[in-house]
């Protein structure tokens, strides 16, 4: 038996941005980790959409390098633990990955990245922690909450 998977064509637009946090981890299986400590993240944000517009753009760069500034900047030099939105979890580099996704696909849906951003189906949001280390989220912007 053979298994069929369609591929759609995808265009894409990665704009980068970091930011500088402080936070600590519930659980044994952290050790150390559930200390307070620092952590820079190297942020990309990649918008996918199957279509791009009379000019060929997906979202204008310039507003989509704004927009995750601004998201960015909810948790930028700040201790997540102090964070009433992320204080019941464990702050991961995966749930951030997560986290930011949300956000970033909210800015999108409320047109804060022009009627391009209207048109991006789908968003990976990539941390790296190290250029040997990273974790990342993506799917579609009307994700549900896991």
């Amino acid at each position: 038996m053979s298994l069929h998977m369609e591929r759609k064509q995808m265009y894409s637009l990665t704009v980068c941005d970091h930011i500088m946090i402080a936070h600590s981890f519930h659980g044994e299986e952290f050790g150390p980790a559930q200390r307070l400590h620092g952590v820079t993240f190297a942020v990309e944000a990649e918008f996918r959409s199957p279509t791009i517009d009379h000019h060929q753009l997906l979202v204008d760069i310039a507003l989509a390098k704004t927009e995750l500034r601004r998201v960015l900047d909810t948790v930028d030099y700040s201790n997540l633990d102090e964070n009433p939105g992320l204080q019941e979890v464990n702050t991961t580099t995966e749930y951030m990955a997560f986290h930011i996704h949300r956000l970033l696909a909210a800015a999108c849906a409320a047109g804060r990245l022009g009627l391009g951003g209207r048109t991006v189906t789908w968003l990976k949001i990539l941390l790296r922690e190290a250029p040997t280390a990273w974790a990342a989220f993506e799917g579609p912007l009307n994700l549900e909450e896991p």
